[in-house]
């Protein structure tokens, strides 16, 4: 096959970190021909979509990325397109989500543009309320300030197109900065916001779940630094092997058709204590530390899938 990552730029991507990395990785050891291009490399004319891209290649030893000569690619020509941009979803994401509709009917475009566009990582979690903490999304600062209360004090704010933990911060009923920091997330009122009952199980870790076609991959457990309350990877949160436990195969057992019917076919939930906090599906990690608790090649899964989907499209 021949494989386009439309992606940050190559160069940025950790060999021991970076689940794009293991995709090409694994996709190499498929006997696959992997290519990169930048959002901003696509073009169309008419319904033809195009990338100026060229050849990438991975390797565990420095330098870690290697790349070829431009070459101009027609998208349709080719077996699959990975979308691997990283959040937040701005107006160039949703561009990049459009052209690529103009030609997901004749190549395997991963995840499916429009089920990018149609779950925002935190609204889209309410499709799934059951398995949720108690949550509201609001850009009135008092009505936040009152939910903080009536959930017992304590609560997290974040913002609605953030990633990485990026904006995470506790509210405590009682501190002085609660006022400040609402405003600033809303901007004073003109802002939505999410704002969620705070889990006490996140000192134990935040469970990341790995799904591929609605079916769990594995999961990993991150634990945040004692002074700090994100347990994101790229906060510094430490990752331990962990297993399902059986709420959260119901819970997996729920989202799954939800994603298959969204085209969201590799997609990473993140959970507090068996509840369901964020829907991932822009550019899901965790792959690689994954693939080292479970002594396997998670993402050689991925591109099998790949394959066995370019497949029975032919």
């Amino acid at each position: 096959m021949r494989i386009l990552f439309v992606m940050d730029p190559a160069e940025t991507m950790t060999a021991d970190k970076d689940t794009t990395f293991a995709f090409i990785r694994g996709a190499m050891a498929r006997g696959h021909e992997c290519l990169h291009c930048l959002p901003r490399e696509l073009s169309n004319e008419g319904r033809e979509v195009f990338a100026r891209a060229r050849s990438v290649k991975v390797s565990e030893q420095k330098p870690h990325v290697s790349l070829g000569a431009d070459e101009r690619v027609e998208l349709a020509k080719l077996d699959a397109v990975f979308i691997r941009k990283d959040p937040p979803f701005d107006a160039g994401y949703l561009y990049l989500t459009q052209v690529l509709d103009l030609v997901k009917d004749r190549v395997l475009v991963m995840n499916d543009p429009r089920g990018l566009r149609d779950a925002n990582e935190k609204l889209f979690t309410f499709q799934f309320l059951e398995f949720m903490p108690r949550s509201l999304v609001s850009a009135e600062p008092a009505q936040i300030i009152a939910f903080v209360d009536k959930v017992g004090g304590t609560a997290v704010l974040k913002p609605l197109d953030g990633a990485g933990g990026s904006g995470v911060v506790v509210l405590t009923t009682g501190d002085r900065n609660v006022r400040s920091m609402v405003d600033i997330m809303t901007m004073e009122g003109k802002r939505l916001a999410m704002v969620q009952e705070y889990q006490p199980a996140i000192r134990q870790g935040d469970k990341r779940i790995l799904l591929l076609d609605g079916e769990p991959l594995g999961a990993i457990l991150r634990v945040p630094r004692e002074d700090d309350v994100r347990a994101n990877i790229h906060a510094g949160g430490q990752v331990h092997a962990t297993e399902l436990t059986p709420r959260e195969r119901d819970m997996v057992a729920a989202v799954g058709p939800k994603l298959r019917e969204h085209g969201l076919w590799f997609v990473g939930l993140d959970v507090i204590g068996e509840k369901l906090i964020e829907v991932n599906v822009t550019s899901p990690t965790g792959i690689q530390e994954l693939g080292r608790h479970q002594g396997k090649s998670p993402e050689q899964d991925v591109i099998a899938w790949a394959e066995k989907h370019t497949l029975a499209a032919r």
